[in-house]
């Protein structure tokens, strides 16, 4: 590992980012279940893991706290 940056989506930890030896290849470390899914997945762009590490995050959250209607 050369390098690695933490992902905080809306204050929680979610996981790291690491830097492969290529120094273009970025592997995602998940540290939440609700982006389990992406751990250990490897893309060359920039910020497009972080990206969608927050998307993932940010609709699991929302369908967790999301309360039916009762009538």
């Amino acid at each position: 590992m050369l390098e690695s940056r933490i992902i905080e989506i809306d204050g929680t930890f979610v996981g790291t980012v690491i830097m492969e030896t290529d120094r273009v290849t970025q592997r995602f470390y998940a540290t939440h279940d609700s982006v389990r899914a992406f751990h250990n997945r490897t893309l060359r762009g920039p910020d497009d893991l972080a990206r969608q590490v927050a998307r993932l995050y940010r609709r699991s959250h929302v369908a967790r706290t999301a309360t039916p209607v009762v009538k």
